[in-house]
């Protein structure tokens, strides 16, 4: 434990906070900017005592728990919450679970992809970024409870698991085997996730087909390059296929898009007017 290098960590993130930042109120007489050591004490649960003494680099070993609770009262990414343990001498445990914050920029990005169906997964397939697009060519995202966007769970226990048919996309048994493979993959990064853990116990439950394969432990699979949706509107719309990792999020942006020129490029512009035209009426 490097308790001089540990001090001046913390001062410096507990300075670069603002209390609107953890919604406490400004108040007056604030000399300093940040948060004072005793709003950072009460959101990390320790004294405030303790807090000073670890500031002023004559603390005692914190414990992981005590690191856990200034990772979070100080708002620190991954890579941050990781150099606090290092600091402190303490392991990080794994992360809690498969972060859903979506950075603007990505926003930003599907937003400009007029002709795009753009949308962001999680760790565990939770769609939890879209474009007007995506929510034109799959479903409207924002109408329905986060729980039935998880794209597992409506490919093996909602209404379309029969035919293999999600979002009017027959490569059924293709996603099947790639998807229970990248939740094998969540499995082992967040072992102390309780969503997590509830859905793979509610997949295994209530679907032959996802126990069999967990069961087989099977091999990686080749990702599908491009696939046909039809849709009720304006029929067959044939997309091309491509997942951009986001790795400090662990997260992926999928795209869709037709080839240029093409009958099914013709029918996502139909379609970004037709759907922008119905979600206004929605709201």
């Amino acid at each position: 434990m490097d308790r001089a290098e540990l001090a001046t960590f913390l001062r410096g993130r507990r300075e670069r906070i603002s209390p609107a930042d953890v919604g406490l109120p400004a108040g007056p007489r604030r000399r300093t900017p940040g948060l004072r050591r005793e709003e950072v004490a009460q959101l990390a649960f320790i004294s405030t005592e303790y807090y000073t003494r670890l500031e002023q680099a004559r603390g005692p070993h914190p414990s992981r728990e005590v690191v856990g609770g200034l990772a979070r009262a100080l708002r620190l990414s991954d890579a941050e919450r990781d150099h606090l343990h290092h600091l402190a001498g303490v392991p990080p445990g794994p992360p809690p679970g498969p972060p859903r914050e979506v950075r603007q920029s990505i926003r930003d990005l599907l937003d400009r992809l007029p002709l795009s169906a753009a949308f962001v997964t999680s760790a565990v397939l939770e769609v939890i970024a879209w474009n007007n697009l995506a929510a034109a060519l799959m479903e409207d995202f924002s109408a329905v409870p986060r729980r039935e966007r998880n794209l597992l769970r409506r490919a093996f226990l909602g209404p379309d698991r029969q035919g293999r048919m999600l979002y009017g996309v027959s490569d059924g048994e293709g996603f099947a085997r790639s998807s229970t493979n990248r939740l094998r993959a969540a499995t082992a990064r967040y072992p102390d996730d309780p969503e997590l853990t509830a859905l793979l116990d509610e997949l295994l439950a209530g679907s032959e087909e996802f126990a069999s394969l967990w069961a087989a432990d099977d091999v990686q699979v080749a990702p599908m390059l491009r696939k046909t949706f039809h849709h009720p509107l304006v029929g067959a719309v044939t997309v091309n296929c491509d997942a951009l990792d986001i790795t400090d999020r662990d997260q992926q942006v999928v795209i869709y898009t037709a080839d240029p020129g093409s009958p099914s490029e013709e029918a996502l512009r139909l379609l970004s007017v037709i759907g922008t035209q119905r979600m206004d009426v929605a709201t």
